[in-house]
């Protein structure tokens, strides 16, 4: 499975309704992460631009996306956004491609690879 993160905003309304009626909003997120097949890691409250953030395992992009627009479509939310996690390996692995990508790359106006000098 792949990891996700999801963070963004409350809306004022969607605060004022906790505010009223005080809970544990992981259990709303964990039943929504699992009943398209993901699994909730962790959730975290936040301060500053974001409200939350929750770390989701899912088995493909197509299941964080689903889980995302279920959610986001709620009008409870705002600045949604959607990350896709890679390991310091994958981070790794993609540096490598990136320096034979680029030794291949002829930016526009040059007439030779970004990569040869």
């Amino acid at each position: 499975m792949a990891k996700y993160a999801i963070l963004g905003g409350y809306t004022a309304e969607a605060w004022a309704k906790m505010v009223e009626n005080p809970g544990s909003r992981e259990t709303a997120v964990r039943k929504v992460a699992e009943s398209v097949g993901a699994k909730l890691e962790q959730f975290f409250w936040s301060f500053g631009d974001d409200d939350y953030l929750a770390i989701v395992d899912a088995p493909d992009d197509v299941t964080a996306g689903a889980l995302s627009v279920a959610v986001g479509s709620s009008g409870s939310l705002r600045n949604l956004r959607t990350i896709k996690l890679i390991t310091q390996e994958e981070g790794r692995k993609v540096l490598e491609k990136a320096k034979a990508a680029k030794a291949a790359y002829v930016p526009p106006g040059a007439r030779e690879a970004a990569g040869v000098r």
